[in-house]
């Protein structure tokens, strides 16, 4: 697995819209804060475009992302937030410049598309917080701080409360996954790929309580849940019943899903939809140890 350089100071960071049109303010922010933080930040040309829900047109959109991704300049790319378009942009995309000199890409949610690619490519990259999350009522958020810490090259090392869904035991392998509505959305297209031995990672948003089963056994249909070392279970935002109920909770639906299968699977992750939302890199080597008690969940960079 290939991981970019580290960033230091005076280093370039490009600020791309690749999926949902986006506000300004927070993008603006987020740009004076990284500046702050004595990084150099260039904005795409197209990042408050608009063209019905997406931020600007699907060539516009390319078009600031293919400069970020060939200029060898840019130390990493800021993606400014998720909603949905990243599948229309990436697939106008030309990766031939970005493995010559390979970066960092920081996102999550719509992104988990660009976290699909790389992974199988051998590049690694971060499940991270997007403009929006950089500060909470007006203070910058230890989400950020943490994400600026892995840049610049801290390791990664968790320990939460556990979960009483929580199947205890010890896994390890690359760490996969991301958005599980986007996820299954993949599969069946050229970023679709074997999860063997990886331990995956999922989340959500605003989605039914069905639509999450449907997701989960088209995942265990497809045999790709028997295959994980482990699963990883983070925030699942604003989640909805249907008409009739399901007589289960989303992540009631999750574990027994998994339940059959024996390894590893933590529930409560902070990552996601809500703050804070823990960094992860994304193909990268991960651990965890999860007991009655507590959870310990480390990366290896």
């Amino acid at each position: 697995m290939i991981h970019p350089p580290f960033l230091q100071k005076g280093d370039k960071i490009a600020m791309v819209s690749v999926a949902g049109k986006v506000n300004r303010e927070p993008v603006e922010k987020a740009r004076k804060l990284l500046e702050d933080e004595d990084f150099v930040v260039e904005i795409g040309s197209h990042a408050f475009d608009a063209y019905n829900q997406f931020a600007g047109t699907d060539a516009d959109r390319a078009s600031d992302m293919q400069k970020a991704l060939d200029d060898p300049d840019v130390r990493a790319i800021f993606f400014t937030r998720g909603g949905y378009g990243s599948v229309r942009t990436f697939m106008m995309l030309d990766w031939t410049g970005f493995h010559n000199s390979p970066k960092w890409l920081v996102g999550f949610s719509d992104i988990t598309v660009f976290h699909a690619y790389l992974s199988q490519n051998g590049v690694a990259s971060v499940h991270g917080v997007m403009s929006s999350f950089f500060f909470e009522e007006g203070v910058r958020t230890t989400s950020f701080d943490q994400l600026n810490g892995l840049l610049r090259g801290s390791s990664l090392e968790y320990k939460i409360d556990a979960n009483n869904l929580n199947i205890p035991g010890k896994c390890g392998g690359e760490l996969v996954g991301g958005n599980l509505s986007i996820l299954v959305s993949l599969r069946g297209t050229p970023l679709d790929r074997s999860l063997e031995g990886k331990v995956l990672f999922i989340e959500d948003i605003l989605e039914f309580d069905y639509h999450i089963d449907r997701m989960m056994m088209n995942l265990k249909f497809g045999g790709v849940l028997s295959n994980l070392a482990g699963l990883i279970v983070g925030y699942f935002t604003e989640t909805k019943p249907s008409g009739t109920p399901f007589g289960k909770s989303d992540l009631e639906i999750i574990r027994d899903a998994v339940a059959d299968y024996g390894y590893p699977v933590v529930f409560g992750f902070p990552a996601g939809h809500e703050l804070p939302n823990y960094p992860l890199v994304m193909g990268s080597e991960i651990s965890v140890d999860a007991t009655v008690d507590k959870v310990f969940i480390r990366q290896f960079l």
